[in-house]
């Protein structure tokens, strides 16, 4: 496979021709009345504002509460004006603290919710082609202390007054990542103060800001505003900055040369700890400060006192060289989620002067090891803290209208970790603080960087849409990477930055990217590109970008080559991913729903922009031939959910299996994508409310931690353990049935073991020939169990096979899929009989927020019928999800005389609309309810 990248590779051609059409459309879907909105906006800081000022408090820093927002063409007045406390501001809308223009119109009901049907296209583009004023008032007791304003996310770029005078124009304010930091003690009084920026307009084709590709289609606003904090300090004559925690884990160096270290050698190796941070006088006079820095979850105490002409500034370093005590012997590891606890300790520093407190800065940061070398077939792979980790990821979607939510964002990744996921990307549209304070809690894997194909690539991607820069957009570059560097440097979540997308920076750029994370002690892995591309500075970037973007059959991903399963591929799926009925219901209107089984060729609105995803043509093609024609709407979904479950499963189980090949080993994959910021009809394992489908629950079978799993390559069953310690005296049984019920073929092997750490084994090797001989059915069922050495059920799967493979025309492949020539014939599951299943269910509620349902499931049918992906969901009494849920397992197939039991995660809080039921359905299981008892 060719290390360049295609010429119109990955997603990026979906941007070049089509979306600059349609990046004027407008949009906006809102939620019919009939349904239940979407969470947003439930966190104050993108909730609208009330018209109260912000107070600070002495040697304090409080946020603007929100801001009066109205379009500069509707105002007469001048900037002095507008920016002068006591300016009238009736008429205005309100907005939040972190909110873009369309944030607040649509919380104020000016427009359309943009979630339902093609209600976005209501909103006129003109409105949001003038700038927006953003205005905000703040109170301080005194003007003693001195005051200044502290922000980044302005979206694009922003004149900014204080109290009638400019303070910044929009020149210096550009760039949605670039932080700035602005002295208004001169301006300030005391009482009621005002500040004001006036927003221009975004292009992300013009502006380094961030855009939407073909995700979705994007907001007419193009998401100006402001989507970060605005920040009111107030110091002493003091003040200090860039507080940071470098450490150093001494990992030992493998045992072998064939394997990690032992757990007992990494949990005991030693730290080393440096402290740095800034400090400046502020004051027109010589002045001494004492600093302390003290790391909260051990004993450490540093003081020095500093002594600074007027106006210095001078960096600060505690080292270990001399302060012994940064020498940690035994310090408590951050680890991923599955491999170990999260403990993070706490950064404070605080400056005093003529003993008062002048400032203090703090955050949390964690102790970890990340390498990522290129391994002997040049594809990165990672350890951390000396132990080697497959990346399964996903891509991650900030909110359309970059709502910011903290139970939404949590939800979120608590699903993605339910669903065996260890990393996001994050392409573009990094999210603000809370996220990567989140990611840290919880173990998730964090892999950020610039996107693609807009004005981020201008200057080197042929097929994007991005302009060239000019001076100012290098300038702006440099401060929004040493601006993010600096923010995220402690987070031990945050595996690597990648400093280009589909393409590598130029020369210069890349030199400016490395020198501003240099700067900040960037103390992981920089990545050039998502591409398989090669620069002078970082060398080969050890990842590829090769898609799949729309359907293949699951057999694609255990071939080496194109997408399949091996080196690092950091963006990739099988494209479409139709959500649940009750989710398609609550976004798409009558008519779209008809149109969206009945007319495969038709554009679909909430895929893609883009003409060459804006239709489902190649995955219907696929589910047509494979399971035969939909007959309804329900039955459309129904055969969605089964081949998105089979295509999911087997692209991540591929990896799985080849992450221990001794040639071209899979070493991550990131799927494309973990959910939309809007409703969407692809890219996404779990849609926009949060609801789970085949999708979602072919990962989490997939990335079961100790698993079996069929292979659609070489047919052979294997064991994979992602667990640390090898397992042994487990048992496989593997079992083929046709869909008659009639057994093909049974085989039980005992005393299967596997190693640790993402090991595999194979357990045995399904014959190649199984079909019945008396019958054409070419449709088969496979049945796997692993069971430990008591008997316990580890691991169940189940496969529905083809005696008539996929066959891909690899020939034929384009930057987005490898067409298949001749389909598998899966047709035979619409013969299977209806399965009867029973079901008990009770409900525990436990101290605080947090229920368990409990479901035990049975297959009661007298024959040889299998109730195949039976789906459990709790319900209200009209019969609406409760959301969001976490199952221990969901969409199993039991045969007759099994059973399951199914435990479900939720709030308290009962459902809207009455009583809470289990609704059980399934392929071929008929739709009944049931009534949870109550403890």
């Amino acid at each position: 496979m060719s290390q360049l990248p295609r010429p119109a590779h990955a997603r990026r051609r979906r941007v070049a021709a089509a979306t600059l059409a349609l990046l004027g459309l407008l949009l906006t879907p809102a939620t019919p009345p009939s349904a239940a909105a979407p969470r947003f906006p439930a966190d104050p800081r993108s909730a609208p504002a009330a018209t109260t000022a912000t107070t600070v408090a002495p040697g304090g820093t409080a946020a603007l509460t929100g801001y009066a927002i109205r379009s500069a063409a509707e105002v007469t007045d001048t900037a002095a004006a507008v920016s002068t406390p006591g300016y009238a501001t009736s008429g205005w809308h309100r907005a939040g603290p972190r909110s873009t223009v369309l944030a607040a119109l649509v919380a104020d009901r000016t427009h359309p919710d943009p979630f339902y049907s093609t209600d976005q296209q209501r909103i006129p583009r003109r409105d949001f082609a003038d700038p927006w004023w953003y205005r905000s008032d703040f109170t301080l007791p005194g003007t003693s202390e001195r005051t200044s304003l502290d922000f980044s996310g302005v979206v694009s770029a922003a004149d900014v007054y204080v109290n009638g005078r400019q303070v910044a124009s929009a020149a210096e304010v550009a760039g949605v990542y670039t932080r700035h930091e602005i002295d208004i003690t001169r301006l300030v009084r005391a009482g009621t103060n005002t500040v004001a920026f006036r927003i221009r307009p975004n292009d992300p084709r013009k502006h380094l800001t961030l855009g939407w590709l073909d995700w979705l289609q994007p907001p007419p606003d193009a998401n100006m505003g402001i989507v970060r904090d605005v920040l009111v300090h107030r110091r002493g004559p003091v003040s200090l900055h860039d507080a940071h925690v470098v450490t150093d884990l001494r990992v030992p160096a493998p045992a072998t040369a064939a394997g990690p270290p032992s757990e007992a050698a990494t949990v005991s190796a030693p730290a080393e700890l440096t402290v740095k941070a800034r400090i400046r006088n502020d004051s027109p006079e010589t002045t001494t400060a004492t600093v302390t820095a003290a790391i909260s979850g051990t004993k450490i105490v540093l003081r020095e006192d500093v002594t600074l002409r007027a106006r210095e500034t001078r960096t600060l370093v505690f080292a270990p060289d001399r302060h012994p005590q940064l020498r940690l012997k035994r310090p408590a590891l951050w680890w991923p989620a599955g491999m170990g606890p999260q403990h993070l300790y706490g950064l404070q520093v605080t400056a005093t002067v003529t003993g008062h407190r002048s400032d203090s800065v703090g955050h949390p940061f964690g102790i970890r090891d990340v390498k990522a070398p290129l391994n002997s077939a040049g594809a990165r792979r990672y350890t951390i803290n000396g132990r080697p980790l497959l990346i399964r990821g996903a891509g991650w979607s900030a909110d359309e209208l970059l709502r910011w939510d903290s139970t939404a964002a949590e939800d979120r990744i608590k699903a993605a970790l339910d669903a065996g996921l260890n990393a996001f990307r994050l392409e573009g549209h990094i999210e603000p603080d809370e996220f990567f304070d989140l990611a840290d809690r919880h173990g998730i894997l964090l892999l950020p960087g610039w996107e693609c194909c807009d004005k981020w690539e201008g200057q080197v991607n042929p097929t994007g849409t991005g302009e060239k820069w000019n001076a100012a957009d290098h300038v702006t570059a440099r401060a929004s990477m040493a601006a993010e560097a600096a923010r995220l440097r402690d987070h031990p979540s945050v595996l690597s930055f990648l400093i280009g997308s589909d393409f590598a920076p130029d020369a210069r750029t890349e030199r400016d990217y490395l020198d501003a994370l240099r700067a900040a002690d960037w103390p992981t892995p920089v990545i050039p590109a998502a591409s398989a591309v090669t620069t002078a500075l970082s060398g080969p970037s050890g990842m590829r970008m090769t898609g799949p973007y729309d359907w293949v059959p699951p057999s694609y991903w255990y071939d080496k080559r194109e997408g399949g399963a091996t080196g690092f591929n950091s963006e990739t799926s099988a494209g479409p991913s139709i959500p649940t009925l009750d989710t398609l219901r609550r976004t798409l209107s009558p008519a779209e729903l008809d149109t969206l089984w009945r007319s495969p060729s038709a554009p679909q609105y909430h895929r893609s922009p883009s003409r060459t995803f804006n239709t489902l043509k190649l995955f219907d093609d696929a589910l047509t031939h494979r399971y035969g024609a939909p007959r309804s709407l329900s039955d459309y979904v129904a055969k969605a959910q089964l081949g998105q479950y089979e295509n999911v499963r087997a692209q991540f189980e591929a990896y799985a299996r080849n992450a221990t090949d001794s040639t071209d080993p899979s070493t991550g994959l990131v799927y494309w994508m973990f959910n939309s910021g809007w409703t969407s009809l692809h890219w996404q394992l779990v849609d926009r409310y949060l609801d789970q489908g085949g999708a979602y629950y072919g990962a989490k079978k997939a990335n079961e931690p100790l698993h079996i799993q069929y292979s659609y390559d070489d047919r052979t069953v294997a064991v994979v353990n992602r667990r640390a310690a090898a397992v042994s005296g487990l048992t496989a049984r593997v079992t083929l049935f046709d869909t008659a019920g009639a057994s093909l073929y049974d085989r039980t092997v005992r005393g299967v073991r596997v190693g640790g750490n993402g090991a595999s084994t194979t357990a045995a090797t399904v014959p190649a020939v199984v079909a019945a001989a008396d019958g054409p059915d070419s449709t088969y069922l496979a049945r796997l169990v692993l069971t430990d050495g008591a008997g316990h059920e580890v691991s169940r799967n189940v496969y529905w096979l083809s005696t008539r493979p996929d066959v891909l025309d690899y020939e034929a492949t384009d930057w987005y899929h490898t067409p298949t020539t001749t389909y598998g014939d899966l047709t035979g599951l619409n013969s299977l009989p209806a399965a009867t299943v029973t079901a008990t269910a009770r409900t525990t509620r436990h101290a605080g927020s947090v229920s368990t349902t409990t479901v035990t499931l049975r297959n009661t049918g007298r024959g040889n019928t299998p109730a195949l992906l039976t789906d459990l969901h709790l319900v209200d009494s009209r019969d609406a999800p409760l959301l969001p849920v976490r199952w221990n397992d969901n969409q199993i197939s039991l045969w007759p005389g099994e059973s399951a039991v199914l435990t479900a995660e939720h709030r308290t809080a009962g459902p809207a609309g009455g009583a809470l039921r289990v609704r059980i359905s399934g392929w071929n299981t008929p739709t009944t309810h049931i009534t949870p008892s109550s403890h």
